[in-house]
């Protein structure tokens, strides 16, 4: 039962340092308890300088609340810029592109702002905004609410909004990866929006950073193998050497070793 509890928290404070802060509905929506139980593990984890609770959420700290978004999110930060060049020098001029939520793929937004007369496909306001300074590009957005701070879209709308696309290429982050190499988000649509970027397109690239090998998450996806590229840094923990070793060609490390 400790362990649960342990694992939960973790889960918690992952959501709040990926998001900024977040509903104390939707964490339970999202880990599958009570509103009750959420209240006692965000009583557990402000009682630190990190975190704070605010009006029925749970935030960063104010003066961690305030730094860049896309600093405050993506770890790693020199890597995932690695792994971005890595993946942008397979997109050519003109090439039709799905492009997901997450601070990994933006950075291969920025790593793309060169490329001219590209049609992106996303639901990342912020990899939008970055290619749209290219005016020969055409960028399609789904509607809805934005999230905020994320300026993201998620739910089922944009399920159906990569449905009604094809793409040459989907590129799309994910926030963990079990030991049994399951691909892993924080909410089942996040789950089935990456699977219908990467049915939709005719080569999905999937970009991660070592850290996320490992990382928990409640909603289960498809399989790393699944993929048809996965771009990471660096090698990960030697317990998932079995996972890398069925990805065989399919892998590319972007950071070099001796």
């Amino acid at each position: 039962m400790a362990s649960k509890k342990i694992r939960r928290r973790d889960m918690i404070q992952q959501v709040v340092q990926e998001r900024g802060g977040v509903s104390v509905g939707s964490l339970a929506e999202m880990l599958g308890v009570s509103t009750q139980t959420i209240r006692r593990d965000i009583d557990v984890l402000c009682d630190g300088n990190t975190l704070r609770r605010a009006h029925g959420r749970i935030e960063l700290a104010e003066d961690r609340l305030n730094t860049p978004f896309d600093q405050r999110a993506g770890t790693n930060l020199a890597s995932k810029r690695a792994i971005a060049e890595v993946a942008a020098a397979q997109i050519p001029d003109g090439a039709t592109l799905f492009i997901s939520i997450g601070s990994t793929a933006l950075s291969v937004a920025r790593a793309l702002r060169y490329r001219k007369e590209l049609t992106i496909i996303t639901n990342n306001l912020s990899a939008a905004m970055t290619l749209s300074e290219e005016v020969s590009n055409r960028i399609i957005l789904p509607g809805g609410e934005l999230r905020l701070p994320d300026r993201d879209f998620i739910g089922e709308e944009v399920v159906d909004f990569f449905g009604r696309f094809r793409a040459e290429f989907a590129l799309f982050g994910t926030a963990g990866v079990g030991e049994d190499g399951r691909l892993l988000e924080f909410h089942e649509s996040e789950v089935r929006a990456s699977e219908r970027m990467r049915s939709n397109a005719q080569c999905s690239i999937l970009v991660i950073d070592h850290s996320k090998f490992g990382r928990l998450a409640p909603a289960a996806g498809a399989m790393i193998t699944d993929v048809d590229q996965v771009v990471c840094d660096r090698r990960p923990a030697a317990e998932f050497d079995p996972v890398i070793e069925a990805l065989g060609d399919g892998l590319l490390f972007a950071e070099k070793t001796e």
